[in-house]
């Protein structure tokens, strides 16, 4: 079956999102979480407010749609970077997904702000949706990588009394019913890992980092290097 060809009416209204989606990053970037605004943006495009409300009936709605698209185009990167080597090689899928995320980080800062920077103010992200969906597929990257390397970190690690409890209900039914067999320590480990994969890309995307150091990618890899140790799938570690 021949796939459908979008008309002439409906590529070009996908050109014109896609143009507002552009400009709304680039306002961003400029003035901060709060330059976005449809008007502004209608105003750059020499449309009318109104004809803007056709594509977007509310900021909120505008952001959501962003939020949603830079979150998969993410999860993409990492997916595909994952999948580029072996499943025997753990420690070369971390270190693969560690450097996409960072490569779309730096080459994309605007992106990376908006959905780990300030909140916007005012906006309330919905329960649910394609943004939620997206932000979960990223997610599910990295929490994938330490259900891997679990049976190996497990042996390293002491209890830490981690329950379900925990965590949020939401989360945890989400990680829960991806991951059904991985425990509540792991999860833990996941937000561990995270957490130092992101501290060093925030503090390279926001200009804290190049004044110091002049290689901030030698540092990062450095830090995904002793990640797999915490992990335990060196190949040294494998090995014993």
């Amino acid at each position: 079956m021949e796939a459908r060809v979008p008309s002439r009416r409906e590529r070009l209204r996908a050109e014109a999102s896609q143009e507002i989606k552009a400009i709304a990053l680039r306002l961003m970037t400029e003035g901060g979480p709060s330059a976005i605004s449809l008007r502004a943006i209608a105003r750059e495009m020499g449309m009318t407010a109104g004809a803007l409300y056709g594509y977007y009936a509310t900021r909120d709605d505008l952001v959501n749609a962003l939020i949603a698209e830079i979150y998969s185009a993410l999860a993409g990167k990492e997916e595909a970077a994952r999948d580029a080597v072996p499943e025997d090689d753990p420690e070369g899928r971390v270190l693969a997904v560690g450097e996409a995320f960072r490569d779309w980080a730096v080459s994309r800062p605007e992106e990376f702000q908006l959905i780990y920077g300030d909140p916007l103010p005012g906006y309330q992200a919905p329960e649910g949706g394609a943004a939620a969906d997206a932000e979960h597929r990223a997610c599910a990257v990295l929490t994938g990588l330490v259900a891997d390397a679990w049976p190996h970190a497990s042996k390293r690690l002491s209890d830490d009394g981690y329950d379900w409890a925990d965590f949020d209900p939401g989360f945890a039914a989400v990680i829960r019913g991806e991951f059904p067999d991985l425990p509540p320590a792991a999860v833990a480990l996941a937000m561990r890992v995270w957490g130092r994969m992101h501290g060093l890309v925030a503090l390279e995307v926001y200009g804290h980092l190049r004044p110091q150091v002049l290689d901030p990618g030698r540092l990062y890899r450095a830090e995904l290097l002793d990640l797999t140790k915490t992990l335990g799938i060196t190949p040294a570690d494998r090995a014993r």
